[in-house]
């Protein structure tokens, strides 16, 4: 049996290790200077805890922003828990880093993406394959985002 190392799980437990400790000076200090996120998580992952009028409006994906109004962030080894605004409505959430698709700070144009085996080859297959399974048709754009994403592509022997 050859022994190899798992350098694509290696960089996704340290990208998430960079958002625990990024979340857990947020929770500690606030949000510095201009500093906001856009979060991307998989609302059907394992774990994710949000009110259903929300799951059934993001049935698949939904990205939260971090910036003015946010409550009780609590950050755990394994996820974190936050309340956001929802049109004057405060709704907890409960995300865990597994669930996350995309996590972008555009203050100062840093962003990372996490892909799954099965969106890797799906890629390999279909290179203009887009992943628009959760835009259920509402009338909100997505939001802009002006920041270099690290892809784990780019670390992958070929």
């Amino acid at each position: 049996m050859a022994r190899s190392i798992d350098y694509g799980n290696l960089m996704h437990r340290a990208m998430r290790g960079l958002i625990q400790s990024v979340l857990e000076d947020v929770a500690a200090n606030g949000l510095p200077g201009a500093h906001h996120f856009f979060i991307t998580f998989d609302t059907t992952a394992e774990g994710v805890e949000m009110a259903d009028w929300l799951r059934a409006r993001y049935p698949t994906e939904m990205t939260i922003v971090i910036q003015h109004w946010f409550d009780n962030l609590e950050v755990t080894e394994d996820g974190f828990s936050i309340t956001l605004n929802f049109g004057n409505q405060p709704e907890p959430l409960i995300i865990p880093f597994d669930a996350l698709r995309t996590f972008v700070d555009p203050s100062v144009e840093f962003g990372l993406r996490f892909e799954s085996h099965a969106e890797d080859e799906e890629d390999d297959e279909d290179e203009d394959l887009s992943d628009d399974e959760g835009d259920d048709g509402d009338d909100e754009p997505p939001p802009q985002r002006a920041a270099d994403v690290v892809s784990l592509d780019k670390f992958r022997k070929q």
